[in-house]
């Protein structure tokens, strides 16, 4: 288990939050979880990460061991994105959230939690 460098406290919630708790992360991690893997293709996401912010949380994400980097295909030769098994493990958590959105928030719609199971 890979230790966080700079801890608010040693609260699980506070330190679950360092790790995935900006608005950026857990995104990427749904993307993942429903077959993107190329750089072009969270590029696409209806969310429109900027390609500065998307090249960060990637290697922060590859930092922490929630995602690796590998190459689908040697003759293409194009580095793609997957989730390590700790990366999958949050699946349950993204189905919560968007179960409660759908549940609190007027207007949302469970477009994306419905593919790639």
């Amino acid at each position: 288990m890979k230790k966080i460098k700079h801890k608010r406290s040693p609260c699980p919630v506070a330190c679950t939050l360092d790790l995935i708790g900006d608005k950026w992360t857990l995104l990427l991690i749904r993307d993942m979880l429903f077959g993107k893997r190329y750089y072009k293709d969270f590029c696409q996401s209806p969310e429109k990460i900027a390609t500065n912010i998307l090249a960060d949380r990637l290697g922060k994400l590859v930092e922490i061991g929630m995602v690796e980097k590998w190459v689908p295909d040697a003759d293409l030769g194009r580095e793609a994105y997957r989730l390590t098994t700790k990366g999958k493990s949050l699946r349950s958590v993204l189905e919560s959230v968007a179960k409660w959105g759908l549940s609190n928030i007027e207007g949302t719609e469970a477009k994306l939690m419905s593919k790639g199971r």
